[in-house]
């Protein structure tokens, strides 16, 4: 198996979606289960899925890292980088992408019961949105800079550990659209941790993903039951 491949499916109402898939080397499917991060891009990197647009997703976090070196701090675990279609954004897209996603880990041999997902600006949002529509599906979440409708979060939802991450100077999405997710998590009794910037504007996903255990944390998939 290829480390980095392009995965490619027609998805109804919206045609094509496909995501930069990366496994880690050596891997068989047949011998070994491995977690796998969902990485969700921002609006900058949207495009038509085709081979050479959907190489924008390696512009930032997961795709950047594990496109370059797909045995990443020596972490063996499946990551799926999808582009949104041009013209949409990640909630207008949700069973879409849900369908893709059971597609891409059935393929690829994934632990469907380790499933991460994290994203930046739109992708954080698309986190957001993706983990209170399936509670249970992804064990560990990640929105960077992102936000939410936090009331849907509840005890349904429980399940899933998350880490926020935001600076106060984002001048692109503001700092209190993770607050106010945070709050909701915390007041429904989940797990959350955010960690606050002071003065990395809007882009704190780089320092989010190199200077902290983010990424490990994600790779581990969390506790199965």
């Amino acid at each position: 198996m290829k480390n980095d491949v392009i995965f490619t499916r027609e998805e109804p109402m919206i045609g094509r979606l496909s995501a930069i898939v990366t496994t880690p080397t050596g891997f068989d499917p047949a011998k070994e289960k491995l977690p796998v991060i969902v990485f969700l891009h921002g609006a900058g990197e949207n495009g038509s899925g085709g081979e050479l647009a959907v190489q924008r997703v390696r512009a930032h976090g997961i795709p950047k890292y594990f496109g370059a070196d797909a045995d990443y701090l020596g972490l063996r675990v499946i990551t799926v980088s999808p582009q949104c279609p041009e013209e949409l954004i990640w909630d207008n897209i949700t069973l879409q992408l849900k369908d893709f996603l059971d597609a891409a880990v059935e393929t690829f041999g994934g632990d469907k019961e380790r499933i991460s997902i994290t994203g930046l600006s739109m992708g954080g949002f698309g986190t957001w949105n993706m983990l209170l529509t399936y509670p249970g599906y992804f064990r560990r979440a990640a929105p960077i800079c992102g936000g939410g409708v936090s009331w849907r979060f509840n005890e349904r939802h429980k399940k899933t550990e998350i880490r926020i991450y935001h600076s106060v100077d984002d001048d692109s999405v503001p700092y209190e659209y993770s607050v106010l997710m945070a709050r909701q998590v915390r007041g429904a009794g989940g797990a959350v941790e955010f960690t606050t910037y002071c003065a990395e504007g809007h882009g704190c996903w780089d320092r989010a993903y190199e200077t902290t255990d983010l990424i490990e944390w994600l790779a581990s998939g969390g506790e199965t039951e």
